[in-house]
């Protein structure tokens, strides 16, 4: 097996698992040539509210013109049998990408959130494979709070106000509002259990995409942060509506929204577009 009991647990447990050394160098290379792709050539959904922003980050999802390529990326990789090994799932698909950038020592943390609030995801068998290129201190690292793919869903964060990173995204009361979690680690710096870690090249973050995460800034002394986030889900994965408030993520959440109208509530998640890999 390619995972111990004890990462297994962890990402059962505490709904996030670093495992060092899980790329090789051509492995690693890859990825970065398909990422530096995605950032020259921004498909439909890439993000640029915060723009201007101190919070300003390059972030795109799915992008359609450089499907084919991931999904053979991804049949490369060790990803998808991890995945397995950590869900005790017989079967894994590769959902899609999601790129973060961000440059020049001056972006800002990006805002807690779940990526459930704004993709119609339930069940156990989901995870986000985190990978970054650069050696990030972990004071500069992705966040996640411990055991909170078990908790509460809250709304989403619209992304688009850095004054206040827990504006709703569907802002009808399906799910309560997003903590201030930020403001209430500098009052109590044991408020939440955070979990972090310094990542170099090579590594892999494993994180279920219902734990509450957030990405640190990069400053002078980490200048550069680029993430290639690759999705996978497995035989318990589910579609879960989403509130009707926000068009834009209404009920399938913007990405392969005529694929996910097909599906209804806890039916498997399923459709020939997402790779199957095991």
């Amino acid at each position: 097996m390619l995972t111990t009991q004890e990462q297994r647990d962890a990402f059962s447990n505490d709904g996030a698992v670093l495992i060092r050394n899980c790329l090789d160098e051509t492995q690693l290379a890859q990825c970065y040539e398909a990422f530096k792709w995605n950032v020259a050539n921004p498909g439909p959904y890439v993000f640029r509210k915060l723009d201007g922003t101190k919070l300003q980050t390059h972030i795109d999802n799915a992008n359609p013109a450089v499907k084919g390529r991931y999904d053979d990326l991804v049949t490369t990789l060790p990803l998808a049998r991890i995945f397995q090994e950590l869900w005790g799932s017989e079967h894994v698909w590769y959902f899609a990408e999601e790129i973060f950038a961000k440059e020049g020592g001056s972006s800002g943390r990006g805002p807690w959130h779940q990526d459930t609030a704004n993709l119609p995801w339930a069940g156990p068998h989901w995870g986000n494979a985190w990978i970054t290129f650069q050696s990030i201190p972990k004071k500069n690292s992705l966040e996640i709070i411990r055991g909170s793919h078990r908790g509460i869903q809250y709304d989403g964060s619209t992304f688009a106000n850095p004054d206040d990173p827990t504006e709703p995204l569907h802002r009808d009361g399906t799910y309560p509002r997003l903590p201030h979690i930020d403001k209430d680690l500098a009052e109590d710096p044991n408020s939440w259990d955070v979990m972090s870690w310094p990542v170099t090249p090579g590594d892999v973050l494993f994180l279920h995409p219902r734990s509450l995460h957030g990405g640190a800034a990069v400053d002078a002394e980490c200048p550069t942060r680029h993430t290639l986030v690759l999705r996978f889900f497995g035989d318990d994965a589910r579609f879960r509506c989403l509130p009707e408030s926000n068009p834009r993520y209404a009920r399938t959440g913007p990405l392969f929204k005529e694929e996910m109208a097909k599906l209804n509530e806890g039916d498997l998640f399923r459709s020939p577009v997402f790779r199957q890999l095991a």
